[in-house]
């Protein structure tokens, strides 16, 4: 059963932004390119690129030392200039924002990494977040063309054609080394239960639960 989302957070402007990501599928960015199904999988344990990266803010990030370490992460990859698939995964990103509360940045990190560094500058990244309203533990990166190109591969999330990537969500904990690869627009309460499964003292949540939350019809 396919997902049905419909968004109803944010200004007028990301709302309108986000109907056009939908209507104009066809004929814009990822032309002719379906996203996968929504289904999740096991992901091996991931070895992060050790690169200097900058956040939204213009400041130095190591991924795995800053963000990842020790916590449980979402992470997401987009492009700013992508009016077709990514408006949508940043929507779904802020949603699991919402549904997280306190935890955002609080023992779960949120990360949007860009695809497109030579055009995705800190600024335009931190414009970006503000349309998706994005609090202080959802983190932006970009970085050098090598920097991200080596961080995109450790992550099993690289392309060499802008409009050929995926919707894709990682979740993950660091402790742990488990981590779920999601894939297409992902109901926002599959990826928290997710988050949820990994806590610690948690008794986790079987993929096949995951699936069941991910195939529902949801409104948002």
């Amino acid at each position: 059963m396919g997902l049905l989302l419909t968004f109803g957070t944010g200004t007028a402007s990301a709302h309108a932004e986000h109907e056009h990501a939908q209507n104009a599928h066809a004929s814009g960015a990822h032309a002719g390119h379906a996203p996968a199904k929504g289904h999740v999988e096991a992901e091996p344990r991931i070895t992060f690129a050790d690169q200097p990266l900058t956040d939204q803010h213009g400041r130095s990030v190591n991924l795995q030392k800053d963000l990842v370490s020790g916590r449980i992460v979402v992470i997401s990859f987009m492009y700013t200039q992508c009016t077709t698939v990514c408006p949508v995964v940043s929507s779904i990103m802020a949603k699991v924002q919402d549904q997280l509360g306190e935890r955002a940045g609080d023992g779960v990190s949120l990360v949007s990494i860009t695809i497109d560094p030579l055009r995705d500058t800190p600024e335009r990244l931190r414009e970006y977040a503000e349309l998706h309203k994005a609090g202080p533990g959802w983190s932006w990166l970009t970085g050098s063309v090598p920097a991200i190109t080596a961080t995109l591969k450790s992550l099993r999330s690289w392309s060499p054609d802008l409009e050929s990537h995926q919707p894709v969500f990682l979740v993950g904990n660091d402790a742990t080394g488990e981590w779920s690869r999601f894939y297409g627009f992902t109901d926002p309460a599959a990826i928290v239960a997710r988050v949820d499964s990994l806590q610690p003292g948690h008794a986790g949540t079987h993929p096949a639960e995951l699936r069941a939350i991910d195939s529902q019809k949801v409104a948002l």
